[in-house]
């Protein structure tokens, strides 16, 4: 039956709610402040030792409560619009940007969880690791081998059980996937189901045609330390109920253990200190705004995410000290990085119309999709089981293209590592237009349509979250600064030139109906480029580095190489904030590992 599992786990949304009104210990070892994709997996990881009490803080409940339709894994492209004014879901935090120069000061709409599972409640499932060399990269910015690709692996393979795809099953039948099955365990070896969605999109076995045609060799997997080439990716989609796993589902999907206190629909208001500078416990509040004290004989760990992790770090006295005081919160730490060195993975898309029935045709009809929707509930087929983006290309922007740039934008490029690739293709077998709604935004001429994304992996440009306020009730101030560098501009510029000629290849070509349809070939100069690309210019959804990793004698650095605060005591931060840098690819498997 649809949603068997997300529905098994009402009860225990219901029994998480309201917050406090059991009679709970509220003395703690450990005080995990999130429940996102980092949060529910440390808090959980901790419970496994039973003589550890540790409570989980998180702002949300169970997204099946405020999110149902998060669970089957098509619905992901409808709560992740760019458009400010759009209806989002409560479990969603409905972030939205400051004025955005590289996107023509658009204010963009930035989808965030707000529910146990967070950010992985809302992707797009792509499940895939780093490289070596970037792993390499972060041992040698930390000075910790345990960091090295070789060293992290058995921790990926630890938190997945992989599902290999079922060849009979998959459809279309020529939807061939190549997998490296030594990049996982064997067996029910983790929490995090991975697998291949049975429904593949059409549109994919074209773009497979597009990505050979720009170049790019067949890639074993995405999984084994390599990126370059073109493959089906996996997801975080669970074989057997063929919906989405994320970290709530992977650990929360029984009750906690008795160690592990759960605390929904609860915010945390600022991290407690001693007079030694010792994180001592965190203040709490409810949805009325009552609050109240979790203490920490251990440790409090903040994962609170990227844009959260830095507010609840200097609403508490641990940031730039000049911007603590202007707003009147009291210096524990003046830690100058904190909100600072923000990475995120811009995108741009372009689209044509096509003579194969694509996603456009069944959202824009009401009758197919209720009838899609049965599908899936009986007998957990058809398209709504498809992650949307499931095949993926990488590559160097090729020498053709990289000649043309300015020696900046050549020697900045040029300091990334080799495997690590400038640019990401997804398929998206729909029309994407900027963004603003995907869903409601399908145009309605009877045509079908589908579009490639070019997404840019080796940005130059470092955005920052700073206060509005010194209450944490109050939304951080996000300025993702995109396509702030020459280089990031030359690059994206680039990016699109790919897109324009995998769809133009002789190989493609067959697929389309007429000329491109958007942003159509009268975008043809350089600086015409460049204006589309700021129109449209969006986010991946991978916001990192804003409490970053690194040495003591790095003025930059927030954290150490074992994630511990620096200038305080018993204080952590563990999520994709705490990255020394953004990896290549989708950060997912390494915020969870």
């Amino acid at each position: 039956m649809l949603l068997s599992k997300p529905l098994s786990l009402l009860p225990l949304a219901l029994l998480s709610l309201p917050v406090v009104t059991a009679t709970l210990d509220l003395d703690f070892d450990y005080v995990v402040v999130g429940g996102g994709t980092a949060g529910v997996t440390i808090a959980s990881r901790l419970a496994e030792n039973k003589d550890n009490r540790v409570a989980l803080v998180e702002a949300g409940t169970y997204y099946e409560l405020t999110w149902p339709l998060g669970a089957i894994p098509a619905t992901a492209f409808i709560p992740v619009g760019s458009d400010p004014k759009g209806l989002y879901p409560p479990a969603e935090w409905n972030f939205v940007t400051e004025p955005q120069p590289g996107a023509n000061d658009r204010q963009i709409h930035f989808t965030r969880g707000k529910c146990l599972g967070g950010s992985s409640v809302f992707n797009f499932m792509i499940y895939q690791r780093p490289t070596v060399e970037s792993m390499q990269q972060w041992a040698d910015e930390v000075d910790d081998d345990s960091y090295l690709w070789e060293n992290t692996l058995p921790y990926y393979k630890k938190t997945v059980t992989f599902n290999p795809p079922i060849p009979a099953e998959r459809t279309p039948k020529n939807a061939t996937v190549n997998y490296n099955p030594d990049a996982f365990l064997e067996g029910d070896s983790g929490e995090v189901q991975v697998s291949y969605a049975t429904f593949a999109n059409s549109f994919s076995t074209w773009m497979q045609k597009g990505m050979q045609a720009l170049g790019l060799k067949e890639a074993k997997d995405f999984n084994s330390g390599s990126l370059m080439g073109h493959q089906y990716c996996a997801s975080t989609i669970d074989a057997k109920f063929k919906t989405r796993s994320s970290s709530q589902t992977a650990f929360l999907s029984k009750p906690p253990p008795s160690n592990l206190k759960l605390f929904t629909s609860s915010l945390g208001k600022r991290i407690l200190f001693d007079d030694k500078k010792t994180a001592v416990g965190v203040e709490v509040a409810d949805p009325v705004g009552f609050k109240f004290n979790l203490t920490a004989a251990k440790e409090v760990i903040v994962s609170a995410g990227t844009f959260q992790s830095p507010q609840l770090l200097m609403v508490s006295g641990v940031g730039p000290a000049e911007q603590l005081q202007e707003i009147g919160v009291p210096v524990v730490a003046d830690l100058p990085g904190v909100g600072q060195n923000m990475w995120d993975h811009p995108f741009v898309g372009l689209t044509h119309r096509v003579n194969m029935e694509t996603f456009t045709r069944v959202v824009n009809n009401w009758l197919i999709l209720g009838l899609q929707f049965l599908n899936f509930a009986g007998v957990q087929e058809g398209p709504l089981g498809s992650p949307l983006s499931d095949f993926l290309g990488w590559e160097k922007i090729p020498q053709k293209l990289r000649s043309l740039f300015s020696t900046q934008t050549q020697n900045e490029l040029d300091q990334f590592p080799s495997d690590w690739p400038d640019v990401e293709y997804i398929s998206g077998a729909g029309y994407l237009g900027n963004f603003s709604n995907v869903f409601t935004g399908q145009p309605k001429d009877g045509y079908q349509y589908a579009s490639i994304l070019g997404v840019h992996i080796t940005p130059t440009s470092r955005g920052n979250i700073t206060l509005k306020s010194a209450d944490t009730s109050d939304k951080p101030l996000i300025n993702p600064n995109w396509l702030s560098t020459k280089t990031d501009q030359e690059a994206m510029v680039a990016i699109f030139k790919r897109l324009r000629e995998a769809f133009q290849s002789k190989e493609m070509q067959p697929l389309s109906i007429g000329e491109e349809y958007y942003p159509g070939l009268k975008t043809s100069s350089d600086e015409d480029i460049l204006q589309y690309v700021k129109d449209n210019v969006m986010t991946l959804w991978h916001p990192a580095c804003t409490c970053k990793m690194g040495k003591a004698e790095d003025k930059t650095a927030v954290v150490d190489k074992e994630a511990k605060v620096f200038g305080v005591q018993g204080l952590r931060v563990v999520d994709a904030s705490a990255f020394p840098f953004l990896p290549p690819g989708h950060p997912q498997s390494t915020v969870c590992k």
